[in-house]
């Protein structure tokens, strides 16, 4: 059994992110995606635009000094532009470290992702550790 198309591409997204290849990654988004993070730290709000969501995940790989590592748990999709996609995220900031459980939902159209509403385990967790 082949994985749909829309699974392909969020799993091509995170191969690409992991491996901080920032143009295959971009290629990825529409020009006016918007990427929606919860909490109430620096990276929380709403990305609007795919040079936002670019900026987002090149502060992500600062901020940690490049020590993000992600465990893709699961790719799901309905076949009609939705994927979810569960990952543990492993971190060190600073002085601090993380490991959480983390969900993104996908909507996309035309093979691109138009919008990421992204979901956390323990948010007061996450807020902590990005503030």
């Amino acid at each position: 059994m082949s994985e749909h198309p829309d699974c392909a591409l969020v799993r091509r997204g995170y191969t690409a992110f992991v491996a901080g290849d920032m143009d295959t990654l971009s290629e990825l988004f529409t020009a006016d995606a918007v990427y929606h993070v919860p909490g109430n730290h620096i990276l929380s709000g709403h990305h609007k635009g795919r040079e936002a969501i670019m900026g987002h995940f090149r502060r992500i790989g600062e901020e940690t000094a490049g020590t993000m590592q992600i465990q893709i748990d699961a790719v799901l999709g309905d076949g009609r532009g939705h994927v979810m996609s569960f990952h543990t995220a492993r971190a060190d900031r600073g002085d601090r470290g993380i490991e959480i459980r983390e969900g993104l939902f996908f909507t996309i159209v035309g093979g691109k992702v138009t919008d990421i509403d992204e979901c956390v385990e323990d948010i007061d967790e996450m807020n902590a550790f990005w503030r």
